[in-house]
């Protein structure tokens, strides 16, 4: 086992941590009846997250391709690539999806809301599903394909 495997597992494992609390422990708290009270919360939760999960992404995603690229022919490579994959679909879902929402949330006055917004909010919630299912699978690959290194050599 290499430094750059535990860096990446580490990195990884925040990513599917963060994206699995907001998708099954954060987001239910946030459908609160009251439209003024649930877009403020909303607001303040993409305040925090747009500076957090890129810190956490960007290392993830750059050392799941160091890994990746390091690893070729050997056990495990083919784990990392699907890992990769993953995250690549992490990235593609944020920047097409949950990116754009959470941008147009920020710019919504809380007592004057689109007349669409819980529809948007419906997406975006279906975004961040893909989004954990896709951050938890690339950790769980990872991890796989760290145990085969390991149980190989």
């Amino acid at each position: 086992m290499h430094s750059l495997d535990i860096v990446n597992l580490f990195c990884a494992g925040l990513l599917a941590g963060i994206e699995f609390v907001v998708r099954f422990g954060v987001r239910g708290a946030l459908n609160v009846p009251d439209a003024y009270d649930q877009i403020r919360l909303r607001q303040a939760l993409v305040r925090r997250l747009r500076v957090l999960v890129p810190a956490v992404y960007g290392p993830a995603l750059l050392s799941t391709v160091a890994v990746t690229a390091g690893g070729r022919g050997e056990p495990g490579f083919a784990l990392r690539c699907s890992a990769l994959a993953a995250l690549l679909v992490f990235t593609a879902v944020t920047f097409a999806g949950t990116v754009p929402v959470n941008k147009a949330l920020l710019e919504w006055p809380p007592g004057a809301p689109p007349l669409d917004w819980r529809g948007r909010i419906r997406r975006w919630e279906r975004l961040d599903t893909v989004r954990a299912l896709a951050a938890v699978t690339a950790f769980a690959l990872l991890l796989a394909a760290l145990a085969g290194t390991l149980t190989v050599g």
